[in-house]
């Protein structure tokens, strides 16, 4: 609008109608750049309405004239003005930011909490990327617990974004935090976690109906790794989870589909029992959202990540995570359309030493 206004000046200026007075539009356009501009493009605005007012000035032969002279010392206590006000006014927005980005960062460190490196016969290790700049967390989840009952371990993606949808994150993962760990069946775990998803939809009052009430939902995969060289996998409706086994991927089927949570209603016959996977020293399962394999590059090719795994099996896991990151943003060009979570895990022959599909 600064701009705008100063080329209407130009015009009226070289025109005929030059007998208009325009200097009170020039003396505007810094208070204007000052309102969402910031302080440089205030300087700006007000350099390009001095450069007109000398050019008019000059081709109108108005030097000498008083109007030309109150003109500029308006433009110069207008610009003063203005620059003080947005750089103070960004002061505070960058003060209020920071704070709101410490905040967030705290809320990330509580709801996903860092992945332990090492628990018991694996070791972890996590990377969650956000569809937004400059977002710190959103609809997806894990975490790796270390239970009586082995390594127990979820992954979840929530339908929905913003708020709601990192309130129901957060219920997933407190309800599966308490339960992991009392819960000798896997599926009481899970069995906890969508019960409470449905209790918190409920309180919160945000259904009106069962049909408003199914619309909110968690896509999760629960799994647990015991002493012996196995995995078992509870799948409710989240994509399948990967594992490298000598230099092959293949992914984990469950053997009966079963819906998200918080569609329990959906469940038919008895109540689903955990799948049995083979999981030896020296495998690598990798554990992730929708996002990652529904990224897609300008021709709409989805992300071939079970490629992306067997292409970087040697690497460890932390380069391994790295190396997928920029794979992901080469593939979309930097243009992610979902949030993603990732976690890899990788089996050791004991607790002290080993390797998993790479170097340690």
């Amino acid at each position: 609008m600064p701009f705008a206004i100063a080329l209407l000046v130009l015009l009226v200026e070289f025109t005929p109608l030059h007998v208009l007075y325009t200097g009170p539009l020039l003396v505007a356009t810094p208070a204007l750049a000052a309102v969402t501009m910031g302080p440089k493009g205030t300087l700006a605005a007000a350099a390009v309405a001095v450069g007109v007012s000398v050019t008019t000035a000059s081709y109108n032969g108005a030097w000498g004239s008083q109007q030309v002279y109150t003109n500029f010392l308006a433009l110069f206590l207008v610009t003063a003005a203005s620059f003080m006000t947005s750089r103070s006014a960004r002061t505070r927005q960058e003060g209020e930011l920071t704070q709101v980005q410490r905040i967030a960062t705290a809320a990330q460190d509580v709801l996903l909490r860092p992945v332990p490196a090492r628990l018991g016969p694996v070791c972890a290790a996590s990377m969650y990327l956000a569809a937004e700049t400059g977002a710190q967390i959103g609809g997806d989840l894990y975490d790796v617990v270390q239970t009586r009952y082995g390594v127990r371990m979820i992954v979840g993606d929530v339908r929905g974004k913003g708020l709601p949808a990192v309130r129901a994150a957060a219920v997933v993962l407190g309800a599966f935090r308490e339960s992991a760990h009392y819960e000798d069946d896997l599926v009481e775990v899970v069995n906890h976690c969508g019960a409470a998803l449905r209790r918190d939809a409920v309180a919160a009052g945000a259904a009106e109906g069962e049909d408003a009430l199914a619309e909110g939902f968690v896509t999760a995969l629960v799994a647990q790794i015991p002493d012996g060289p196995h995995i078992d996998v509870i799948n409710r409706g989240h994509p399948p989870p990967l594992l490298l086994r000598d230099g092959a991927v293949r992914p984990l089927m469950p053997t009966t589909p079963l819906p998200p949570l918080g569609l329990e209603e959906f469940v038919s016959g008895p109540p689903g029992r955990a799948d049995t996977y083979p999981f030896a020293p020296g495998d690598r399962l990798l554990l992730y959202t929708d996002g990652v394999i529904e990224a897609r590059d300008r021709d709409n090719t989805f992300f071939d990540l079970a490629q992306a795994m067997e292409t970087m099996r040697d690497h460890s896991r932390e380069a391994f995570l790295e190396d997928l990151h920029q794979a992901l943003l080469r593939h979309t060009e930097n243009r992610l359309a979902d949030d993603a979570a990732i976690l890899v895990v990788d089996r050791y022959e004991d607790a002290g030493h080993g390797s998993a599909g790479g170097p340690a």
